[in-house]
């Protein structure tokens, strides 16, 4: 069953999907699961890629630890998984370590662009028409469930 909310504007009468945990988890797995095909192709799972770009995309260069914390942050994942997924970054020569940090190298950097540039057309064709005030209800919402789950782990976790 299908939980929906009635919105009337002028005098039509739509009926419109509520958000609910079970709908947002789907959107999050058809998501990935789009990516994750892409990123098949190219030899790299999800959670190297997200490990990836917290290096490229960090402000200045990060220690293991740091790029631990970031993507632990992100994925919720145990630091010893992490770990195990910066080293296998190492061995495909897409991190190098330089001193006490871990750097993006140039084959990382252009791994991230063709991922980005594959997923593009995908990600237009998935967004694309969906009105602003809804993409903006829609962030307001996710940014709100997100702190309120980060919250709720961590008192878990505490």
């Amino acid at each position: 069953m299908t939980t929906t909310a009635s919105t009337t504007a002028g005098n039509s009468h739509e009926t419109a999907p509520v958000a609910t945990p079970r709908a947002l988890g789907l959107a999050h797995y058809a998501a990935r699961g789009v990516l994750e095909h892409v990123l098949a192709r190219h030899g790299v799972t999800f959670e190297q890629q997200i490990a990836l770009r917290a290096a490229v995309t960090a402000e200045s260069p990060q220690t293991p630890d740091e790029l631990v914390a970031q993507v632990r942050g992100s994925l919720k994942a145990d630091p010893a998984d992490v770990r195990a997924t910066l080293d296998v970054l190492q061995s495909k020569r897409l991190l190098v370590a330089e001193g006490a940090h871990l750097l993006a190298t140039d084959a990382g950097r252009e791994l991230l662009d063709t991922v980005g540039a594959e997923t593009a057309p995908i990600s237009a064709r998935v967004w694309g028409g969906i009105p602003a005030e809804d993409l903006a209800a829609a962030g307001r919402v996710l940014t709100l469930v997100t702190e309120r789950a980060n919250a709720e782990l961590a008192a878990l976790t505490a």
